[in-house]
This record gives C-alpha cells, structure tokens and sequence, in this order.
C-alpha cells in the first residue's frame, strides 16, 4: 500500500511539475488525485484480494456518482467561473471523500488519515480553482462520505443494509432501509 501512496505522489508532482502555472497546476492535481484516490482504494482491495471490500467500494463509488450528478440535474447552479451550471454537488470532493472514508472504514485510520488530507485538498482545489463553493465541496465531501459509511462494513453488516431495486410509473430506482 505505501508503494501506491508512493505513486499517487509522484503523479501528483510530475503533474505540478509540467503545468505552465501554479492556479493550473493546482487544478490539475485536483483532478488527479479526484480520481487517483478511488483508484487507490480499488487497487489496495485488489492487492490484498479483498474482494467484498472491492464489493463494496463499487456501491459507493456508484451510489456517491449517482446522488451527485441526480443534485447537479436537478439544482443547475452556476460555477463561480461562469462556465456551466453543474457547480452543486461537486462530483471531484464527492469522488475523493468516498475512496477516503472506504479506505478509513475498511483499512483503519492509518490509511484514512492520508486519505482525508488529500479529499481535503482535492476540495480546496476546486474552491481555488473557481469550479465550486464551500458549499458545493462540502454536499459533495458529505454525499460521498456516505455513501461509503453506509455500504463500507462494519456499518451494512451491523445495521442489515438492505438494497433492491424498484420501479416506480414507469421511473427506476433504488429501496434502500437499514435498523438503527
């Protein structure tokens, strides 16, 4: 695992490296780790054959991504930027913060620690980058820690998470319940 950390990070810095300017560099980074992160978490369960984590991990991945651009059809806010109406959510902090709160919940804080240090960068950087809000990366940070509480053991296992599909006039979803 800390040879994944290890590449992740030098990703991370050949990308800084090339970018012609510390906002864009900043951005690109962003993006990198938005989507290196549940890489990461994908290839450690991988790693470690892991298979029910990796299991769980895709319904996170899934339910988070689902939730987020559902929100971004439905609220149509500007970005700061002006550049389109898909600023809330934001999907990168949502993405992030669903591979960091699995790799916590499965693997332990000496795993989720590194990982919310880097969500939280990730969602910084949009902020900086003038795609979002604070409160489009926090909905988005709080959608995808979620989603991976709620499908991340011990919590489905202890609580008797129960997921079906459902169709509804003609309109998919998903019936989800669980005990407290």
């Amino acid at each position: 695992m800390r040879a994944l950390w290890i590449v992740c990070c030098l990703c991370l810095l050949s990308q800084l490296s090339q970018a012609q300017s510390y906002h864009k560099g900043v951005r690109i980074s962003g993006d990198v780790l938005a989507a290196g992160l549940p890489v990461a978490a994908l290839v450690t369960t991988l790693v470690e054959k892991d298979y029910q984590g990796t299991k769980q991990l895709v319904f996170s991945g899934v339910s988070a991504a689902a939730v987020t651009y559902l929100l971004k059809a439905t609220v149509k806010k500007e970005r700061p930027d002006g550049s389109n109406f898909h600023s809330f959510p934001s999907a990168h902090s949502a993405a992030a913060f669903a591979g960091a709160t699995f790799l916590q919940r499965r693997y332990g804080w000496k795993f989720g620690v590194p990982a919310y240090v880097l969500s939280t960068y990730v969602a910084w950087s949009r902020v900086y980058a003038k795609k979002h809000d604070v409160w489009d990366v926090t909905a988005g940070a709080a959608i995808g820690a979620a989603a991976s509480l709620i499908f991340t053991r011990p919590f489905a296992k202890k609580h008797h998470l129960v997921l079906s599909p459902v169709m509804i006039d003609d309109k998919a979803g998903l019936y989800a319940s669980f005990t407290f």
